[in-house]
């Protein structure tokens, strides 16, 4: 018999998982809480889930984008920091808000028109903000339910708390019910979710959108809490991080390099953005992220959870318990 058996033996369904990034912890966590016996197939190179400090942040970009389902995936992100702390997992983080400053007026207009009413959010003078920012800001948006995560931490709690096995291989080939690892041996399951990010897509021969950044890591915060435009400083376990996604998109994934021009653009970023005149770069965290977003069953009968991009901590856990859901109602039927 293949390894992995033929489907489910004690009657709990077997959900394979291809992927152990943000997204391929929370299919598998949302899996073993329905019930179901989960394996995830991860070759160890997630590292954009791996992050030492992600926005956990509802309102995107420099033009105050919000995702409808924002609110409700900040709210589970915390909800799911919150399970693992009662599991004994801690997970560095901080949820005191996120900080946007707004550069002018026409800014502070394009950002109100994007904000839901329901988003609880305030309007600042950049001199009553809760972080010393660089002069020059017109205003800035204070969002109190944002924060940041220790992406490495919350990814293992997830998995760890799920009971997955976790085999740490390559996937070369899958279908809706089996994968193929390096080397030949298939395993099989009554179910399979991809959830390979960028480095999986490319080594699956996909055209797609990738878009790699980089994260100083700081010997202390220069913010007391995150602070976004543009780039991004916010807390961090050990310290405090400046990152930004910033590279031209590629086609297919590329090992994550930091050129000096972009270091510079990096550093220009920060000095805008607060002073870090007293704070030592510590070391390096670079990686890159798969965009647009497919979270559900393609025409050929596959389940993805994939090309989450800046949005993995925001959305991610949301989307996969939708998806979980589906696919274990698509086995009852």
């Amino acid at each position: 018999m293949p390894a992995g058996g033929a489907g489910s033996v004690s009657g709990a369904p077997h959900v394979l998982v291809i992927g152990g990034g943000v997204a391929g912890a929370s299919v598998a966590y949302f899996a073993a809480r329905e019930g179901a016996r989960v394996t995830v197939v991860d070759a160890g190179r997630d590292a954009a889930s791996h992050v030492p400090s992600a926005l956990v942040n509802p309102v995107r970009g420099q033009s105050g984008q919000v995702d409808p389902r924002a609110l409700e995936g900040t709210r589970l992100t915390w909800a799911l920091v919150d399970r693992l702390r009662r599991a004994g997992i801690a997970v560095p983080h901080g949820r005191e808000g996120v900080l946007r400053p707004i550069p002018d007026d026409r800014a502070r207009r394009k950002f109100a028109r994007n904000l839901p009413p329901q988003l609880p959010h305030t309007w600042l003078a950049p001199q009553d903000a809760p972080a010393l920012l660089t002069p020059g800001w017109a205003h800035v948006l204070s969002l109190p339910e944002g924060g940041w995560l220790d992406g490495a931490a919350f990814v293992a709690g997830l998995l760890a708390v799920a009971g997955a096995e976790v085999v740490r291989r390559r996937a070369v080939g899958w279908d809706t019910r089996s994968v193929t690892l390096e080397g030949g041996e298939v395993m099989w399951g009554d179910a399979l979710v991809w959830c390979g990010g960028s480095v999986g897509a490319s080594w699956a021969g996909e055209t797609a959108t990738h878009r790699a950044g980089t994260l100083l890591t700081l010997d202390h915060s220069a913010t007391p809490l995150p602070v976004s435009f543009g780039a991004y400083l916010a807390p961090s376990a050990s310290g405090g991080v400046l990152g930004a996604t910033f590279e031209a998109p590629t086609p297919t994934w590329r090992e994550p390099e930091l050129p000096l021009p972009s270091l510079r653009w990096l550093l220009g970023k920060a000095d805008a953005l607060a002073d870090l005149s007293g704070a030592r770069v510590t070391g390096r965290w670079s990686g890159t992220r798969l965009s647009g977003t497919i979270a559900g069953q393609t025409a050929n009968g596959e389940w993805r959870l994939s090309g989450l991009g800046s949005k993995g901590f925001l959305l991610g856990p949301l989307l996969a318990r939708h998806v979980v859901g589906d696919v274990l109602a698509s086995r009852r039927v």
